[in-house]
């Protein structure tokens, strides 16, 4: 059986047999029926390693965090998660360093914790309950963005346009206009992107 904990660059919650690169968290999101009934519960949504110190976990156990599983970085950033300080310690430290070079004028002066940082990031998640998205022509976004393009998610990468899947990317016809797209991933991810952090992304993007 799938559970539904593969989620997508909207930050939706499926039942896929899709594993993905990245292990994810942002509580507990389960019941004791290993059905989902909230959307998070903490604003420190991060992305962890598969494999750290050799520890095991069974899926969805009460009262214990809900296991989300990711394609691969790109999806992870789009949903609103970050990298967890634990088990991803130097991926994290690279990214607060860059995040606070683009953003820190959004803490207006209060500590440059993560926890302030992610207070910042859950706004640019959830808007009324729903995925937070903003409008920007498809030539000014930088590699590792991913937007929605007729109801579909689409990764801007090496400047060119690959249709996402919960198993791999393929190659788009469409290509990268001045046209208005849809943006799914948190605007201050888009702005540290555009210093040069790029996420990780899938190995159908690799070769």
């Amino acid at each position: 059986m799938a559970y539904q904990n593969r989620v997508d660059p909207w930050g939706h919650l499926h039942a896929n047999s899709s594993r993905g690169e990245f292990l994810g968290n942002k509580g507990v999101l389960h019941n004791e029926k290993q059905v989902i009934i909230s959307t998070h519960k903490i604003y420190g949504w991060v992305t962890c390693r598969l494999e750290f110190k050799g520890r095991k976990r069974q899926i969805m156990m009460p009262n214990r965090y809900t296991e989300l599983f990711f394609l691969d970085e790109a999806t992870a950033f789009s949903a609103g998660h970050r990298p967890c300080a634990e088990c991803r310690r130097e991926r994290y430290n690279e990214f607060k360093e860059k995040w606070l070079l683009a953003n820190q004028y959004q803490l207006l002066g209060k500590p440059t914790i993560v926890a302030n940082i992610d207070k910042i990031i859950h706004k640019e998640r959830i808007h009324l309950k729903q995925k937070a998205t903003y409008s920007a022509k498809l030539n000014a976004l930088p590699d590792g963005t991913m937007v929605q393009i007729d109801e579909e998610a689409y990764l801007i990468w090496r400047k060119k346009l690959f249709k996402w899947s919960f198993f791999e990317y393929t190659k788009s016809e469409k290509i990268i206009t001045n046209d208005l797209a849809i943006v799914l991933t948190p605007k201050s991810y888009v702005e540290i992107f555009s210093l040069g952090f790029l996420p990780g992304v899938h190995d159908t993007l690799k070769e």
